[in-house]
């Protein structure tokens, strides 16, 4: 596995890659959580890698108390971390030699995929666990009056009046949809985070997702859970002709 260092929009973007021994046809892009780490996705991408993928995981600048990019919690948005994997799907593209590009995000970094796909021409499909479409409701109900705090502090991370600013003028399910690649989301059924209707709702939008409801499980899987993500990402890898 290695470590690089990816410079854009004044910032510095941690990631890892992980390549195959044969040239990659498609470079796996994965994006965590609020408040979440690179490290959250790293049996997945090691799958993809034994697939023939070339695969990478970033942190978001600013996306985590654990972030060293020197970029504060405070000015991290929704907008930053689209720039963010913006950059690194670029960067993935380029030191891997492959030709596409597959998303893969969880919670926050499920919302933030589903933004970027409907951006790029390169993005042959996407996975996203339990995306955190919700977040502009979230923040809207929330602040109901607009008049949003100079900072804010969530699950021990410290959130900045940009934030807010940025999630609530959002209209989540206008911004996403068109991308016409195959989309499996994978939602626990007793998720209380995130309530299931925002996946169902979105697989309703996209004209080729699929929507796997795990019996049981909240935010972020069980074991078992994460046992079934697997199979359903080397499924897809397959069925899809990503490898």
């Amino acid at each position: 596995m290695q470590d690089v260092i990816i410079s854009h929009h004044n910032r510095n973007l941690s990631a890892n890659l992980l390549l195959p021994s044969r040239q990659a046809r498609t470079a796996v892009v994965f994006s965590h959580g609020f408040n979440g780490s690179k490290a959250a996705f790293i049996p997945e991408a090691g799958l993809c890698r034994k697939a023939g993928c070339a695969a990478r995981c970033i942190d978001f600048c600013g996306g985590s108390v654990r972030d060293r990019s020197g970029f504060p919690t405070s000015a991290m948005t929704l907008g930053t971390e689209k720039e963010d994997l913006h950059a690194a799907a670029d960067f993935a593209l380029r030191t891997s030699g492959a030709e596409r590009v597959f998303l893969f995000g969880g919670s926050q970094g499920g919302l933030i995929s589903a933004l970027v796909a409907e951006e790029r021409r390169d993005v042959c499909a996407m996975m996203l666990l339990y995306p955190a479409l919700c977040i502009p409701d979230d923040w809207r109900r929330t602040f109901p009056d607009g008049k949003y705090p100079e900072t804010y502090t969530l699950w021990g991370m410290t959130l900045g009046r940009d934030f807010f600013a940025d999630a609530c003028a959002r209209d989540v399910f206008s911004q996403i949809g068109r991308f016409s690649g195959p989309v499996r989301i994978v939602h626990g059924t007793s998720d209380r985070i995130v309530p299931i209707d925002y996946s169902r709702r979105a697989a309703a939008l996209y004209p080729n997702a699929r929507l796997t409801e795990l019996a049981g499980e909240d935010h972020g899987f069980s074991l078992a859970g994460g046992i079934a993500v697997r199979r359903l990402l080397e499924d897809m890898l397959r069925e899809e002709n990503l490898i």
